[in-house]
């Protein structure tokens, strides 16, 4: 299996622990699920829909549950990521570690506006190339790219 990658730096002077993170990859309609973030640390910023996997949860079920938290949709992932790719990350209660994203194509089954408990995020579609521009963590932008070349070379001809 080839390497992961590792985007961004480390945080200098501070341990970054390893956090496996679950990330939705949600084509509908020709455009792509993104969440707009009003972040404290990082202002208003673009990312996949995602998160921490929490102890006792697979990254499936953790994408599930924060497409439900963040974006407020219902969704099925796939069983396995059909990405792997690391960032280093500061969260907003400046919280330093290494996400280690496990990227998941999604499917939305329905909107759930009761899921979502997540006020500073808001559910955004665009065009994959313009969300490939916006995202603010490479690894995500690295993901979408892998996600649109998988696509691409699954079709006929491809």
């Amino acid at each position: 299996m080839a390497a992961v990658p590792q985007f961004g730096t480390p945080e200098p002077g501070q341990d970054t622990p390893d956090r496996p993170a679950a990330f939705a990859v949600i084509l509908r309609h020709d455009v792509l699920a993104v969440m707009r973030v009003d972040s404290r640390r990082r202002g208003r910023v673009y990312d996949l829909p995602g998160g921490g996997i929490d102890p006792g949860e697979s990254p499936a079920e953790a994408a599930v549950r924060e497409c439900g938290e963040e974006a407020g949709l219902e969704v099925a992932v796939d069983a396995e990521p059909f990405a792997l790719a690391d960032q280093f990350f500061v969260n907003d209660d400046g919280w330093a570690h290494n996400s280690r994203g496990r990227f998941l194509e999604g499917r939305v089954i329905a909107d759930a506006p009761a899921l979502k408990v997540e006020d500073d995020h808001t559910l955004v579609w665009m065009p994959p190339e313009r969300a490939l521009v916006v995202l603010d963590r490479e690894a995500h932008a690295w993901a979408v790219a892998a996600f649109l070349r998988r696509l691409e070379r699954a079709r006929p001809n491809g």
